[in-house]
């Protein structure tokens, strides 16, 4: 396949190049710098694109956005979030349908953020959207792919819970205090978190750009979403570590403000049955399984 991937320096990103290069897929990285070879660039905030560039592709991958866990938010983090999964989703969805011969599938990146805080809910695809800040950032990233839809295009939007992985993200944060035991429940522990590995999570990518019949929202988590409190306990668990010092809802908000509440805080319990139904066998179901994988040898 010829397949072109936006954001594809970043987490997810890396690995699904290498995964693809390693089957010997042709891979275009979409980027913002000088291209080199197997390069296109764009420009998302200016509207511009190498379209000509991306002619005669099999697929595309969009996973190009503003980190949304990094820092506390103010107004203006917060419209470069909202902003830079707006106009670059809504950038490559149209320079795909201009194309003289489009691309059969676009698989774009989302959040379970889309679903905000729902508590011991279980939520399949059909759920509606939350009311905070992280669902507005899922309603316009998702609605942004209306003009590939309705060009033909298949898109699969894949609604990723948090990513494991010692490489980077939530995890690789959460490493040092816990090796130093001094991890803990965050607020109540109650809250349930969906997860995915690093591994399966590049694996469902691939599975959405095969798989003719997927198409629209795909939570991509694994079949066991865990509470905090089982999180925390697990993690310790596999580290060999205590997990004696809880942080209380009101101190997470003082450390990290806002993010605490619609991040750290919140409950998003999704299910993982319309993946599992077309067909996608998770290789780490299990939580204990995903973070001893991603933990060997580091």
């Amino acid at each position: 396949m010829r397949v072109a991937i936006t954001g594809s320096t970043g987490l997810i990103g890396q690995a699904l190049v290498a995964s693809l290069r390693a089957d010997r897929h042709e891979v275009l990285r979409v980027v913002r710098r000088p291209a080199a070879a197997g390069e296109v660039v764009w420009d998302p905030d200016r509207g511009a694109i190498d379209a000509a560039a991306l002619e005669g592709l099999d697929a595309a991958v969009h996973l190009a956005g503003a980190p949304i866990a990094e820092g506390r938010w103010n107004e203006a983090r917060k419209r470069e979030i909202k902003d830079s999964r707006e106009k670059g989703t809504r950038l490559f969805a149209e320079t795909l349908t201009h194309l003289d011969r489009p691309p059969a599938v676009l698989v774009s990146g989302s959040a379970i953020g889309w679903y905000g805080n729902r508590g011991d809910e279980i939520l399949a695809e059909t759920a509606p959207p939350g009311a905070d800040f992280v669902s507005e950032v899922g309603r316009v990233w998702e609605g942004a792919l209306e003009p590939a839809r309705t060009h033909g295009i298949r898109v699969v939007i894949l609604r990723t819970g948090i990513v494991l992985t010692a490489r980077g993200g939530a995890l690789r944060k959460m490493l040092p205090p816990f090796r130093l035991g001094a991890g803990g429940v965050l607020g109540s522990g109650r809250q349930w978190m969906s997860w995915i590995d690093l591994d399966d999570h590049i694996g469902v990518v691939r599975h959405a750009i095969g798989v003719s019949t997927l198409s629209g929202p795909v939570n991509a988590a694994a079949p066991n979403p865990v509470t905090n409190r089982e999180f925390t306990r697990t993690l310790g668990r596999v580290l060999h570590r205590p997990v004696i010092f809880p942080m209380p809802a009101f101190a997470a908000r003082l450390v990290f403000g806002e993010v605490a509440d619609e991040l750290l805080l919140s409950s998003t319990r999704v299910s993982a049955e319309r993946l599992l139904s077309s067909g996608f066998a998770f290789r780490y179901p299990t939580l204990e399984a995903s973070l001893r994988h991603a933990l060997a040898g580091v």
